[in-house]
């Protein structure tokens, strides 16, 4: 039996669909949540390229779950430091998010490292 496509699906909507389905249950995880990352990014590259005067405010206190996945744990990061530009540590955060996904890195480790980087970051800025 041939699997249910939509109709309207173009031949790379149909492409991840096969390729999702032939996954098992941990890696179609791991696709989800690295497509939840690209989505993220995506939208923070979606505003218009105007110069902004940053200001640099306190982060906000945003604590840490005892359990929290990687990409909420960007999201969290991403609310508690608002002043912090993104595009600015895109590259580091995509490796961070590659050694969890691909070379299977722990998540606490790596939100442990995002921690860092965003605080770094905010200090940067706070320093300037």
């Amino acid at each position: 039996m041939f699997p249910i496509m939509p109709p309207q699906a173009n031949k790379q909507e149909r492409q991840i669909i096969k390729i999702f389905k032939s996954l098992d249950v941990a890696n179609q995880e791991a696709l989800l949540a690295f497509g939840e990352f690209l989505q993220t990014r995506e939208s923070t590259s979606n505003y218009d390229n105007q110069p902004v005067d940053v200001v640099v405010s306190e982060p906000i206190d945003i604590p840490r779950p005892e359990e929290e996945s990687v990409i909420k744990a960007i999201k969290r990061l991403s609310a508690t430091y608002p002043m912090v530009d993104k595009e600015t540590i895109l590259h580091p955060i995509s490796n961070l998010m590659t050694s969890h996904m691909i070379q299977g890195r722990k998540a606490p480790e790596v939100i442990d490292d995002l921690q860092a980087l965003f605080l770094g970051e905010y200090e940067s800025l706070k320093n300037e």
